[in-house]
């Protein structure tokens, strides 16, 4: 079923705190959903986690190209967004399914992967819980972490 914990966001530093720790937990294989409404910082956190693995400062949201890929030490992250897909078919041409427990991979918009779900993985939910004190990305947020298989046991290391 998963192992679960829940992580208060007061503002963008505190975000931006989870996603390096993330980072630094991430390995060759690993396979991360990222969930959320719009604007809850889903592309914000991957970037975090490019700019600090990858040394890119202004990574941009594969949004349109749908996959973004870096170059790690030991392997390649990809980061994708899977919101503009439509139907299980254009994930054919894409090679997720090849791509799983070989490159590291942040995905945004999880739902559209249409049951192609790998066993391993850890999930992290976005919410907003407060309201903005002008700067959006500094609402407060709260992170809902899972992981199923053996993320199940590394959540800790987050």
């Amino acid at each position: 079923m998963g192992n679960s914990n829940t992580v208060s966001l007061p503002d963008l530093a505190a975000t931006q705190a989870l996603a390096l720790r993330l980072a630094r937990a991430l390995q060759p294989g690993d396979t991360v959903f990222l969930t959320g409404d719009l604007g809850a910082g889903k592309t914000t956190f991957a970037r975090t986690i490019i700019r600090e693995l990858c040394g890119v400062e202004d990574a941009p949201s594969p949004t349109y190209t749908i996959i973004q890929t870096y170059d790690l030490e030991d392997g390649e992250l990809w980061h994708a967004d899977l919101y503009r897909i439509e139907e299980a078919g254009e994930l054919d041409e894409l090679g997720l399914a090849d791509a799983f427990g070989d490159v590291a991979l942040l995905i945004e918009w999880p739902d559209r992967l249409f049951g192609l779900v790998p066993e391993d993985r850890l999930e992290v939910t976005l919410e907003m819980v407060g309201e903005s004190a002008g700067d959006a990305m500094d609402t407060p947020r709260r992170a809902g972490l899972t992981g199923f298989g053996e993320w199940e046991t590394r959540l800790d290391d987050i």
